[in-house]
């Protein structure tokens, strides 16, 4: 009953081989799929490289040809920066030529200033009182009352008369006449000798306020001394000097003393120099 009932039973006694087979083709199946994949990965990469050498061609030849197109433009290019350097050069050194002839000029008129200001303070200055120039000899004071004298004694003469009364009529006419004339001449006013004087006053420098320097100068006041119109000269650096014009009485304001007050004002003056002296 047993072996009845095992035959009317499926049984599949042989699966174990089934499933040996089955597991050896999905191992296979598995390898070739991971060859394939690898197979694959190779094939991608080659693929991406012949790209990458492909694309680098592409852009090597791209450049060429820009490179080749772009030659005359940048010949062009180049010559004009060319020429532009150049001009620029030649204007830097034409630049300095012109600052060497400054420095030359600068330094020449510096040189040249020096010398005025030495030669100015080493001038002898005029004596204080200068001579009159001399006068022309003035005719006798005696001759013109002489003469009308005699005419009047020849009018006054008494044919009738002494000699003696004569005489002594004639000299006291005479004599009083002579007094009368050198009377009038004492009462009348003598020449009175004047000199134009320019000053240059200068200050100590370019800082020194020259509206009180000049208000000092025009401080100083003395019998016979008058002064006149002024005005700032540049002397350089910055620095002007006072030039002031005065009319003296030679008798009575002497050149040294007039520099001896202006320089008491030792704040605002440095020197005093006669610019001109003239005769009146």
């Amino acid at each position: 009953m047993a072996a009845s009932f095992l035959g009317t039973e499926k049984i599949w006694f042989d699966k174990y081989k089934y499933d040996d087979a089955e597991k050896q083709y999905y191992e296979n199946l598995s390898q070739k799929s991971v060859l394939n994949s690898h197979n694959q990965t190779q094939d991608d990469g080659a693929s991406t490289i012949l790209r990458d050498i492909a694309r680098a061609r592409e852009n090597i030849q791209k450049s060429l040809a820009g490179s080749t197109a772009a030659a005359p433009n940048n010949s062009g290019e180049n010559s004009e920066l060319l020429s532009r350097v150049a001009s620029l050069e030649h204007e830097n050194q034409n630049l300095q030529k012109v600052v060497k002839d400054l420095q030359s000029a600068i330094s020449k008129l510096e040189s040249r200033i020096s010398t005025l200001e030495k030669s100015a303070t080493s001038a002898p200055r005029p004596p204080a009182v200068c001579k009159l120039p001399a006068a022309a000899p003035a005719r006798p004071p005696a001759a013109a009352p002489q003469q009308k004298a005699e005419e009047d004694d020849d009018d006054d003469i008494d044919l009738f008369g002494s000699d003696e009364e004569e005489d002594s009529e004639a000299v006291r006419i005479r004599e009083e006449r002579l007094r009368q004339y050198a009377e009038k001449k004492s009462k009348k006013p003598g020449l009175i000798a004047k000199s134009s004087i320019l000053l240059d006053v200068k200050p100590w420098d370019d800082e020194t306020d020259m509206a009180k320097l000049e208000e000092c100068v025009r401080s100083v006041h003395m019998d016979g001394l008058l002064w006149g119109s002024s005005k700032l000269v540049p002397v350089g650096y910055g620095i002007k000097k006072l030039q002031i014009q005065c009319v003296v009485e030679d008798d009575k304001v002497g050149t040294d003393i007039l520099e001896e007050e202006i320089t008491k004002f030792e704040d605002y003056v440095q020197s005093v120099d006669i610019a001109a002296f003239n005769k009146i």
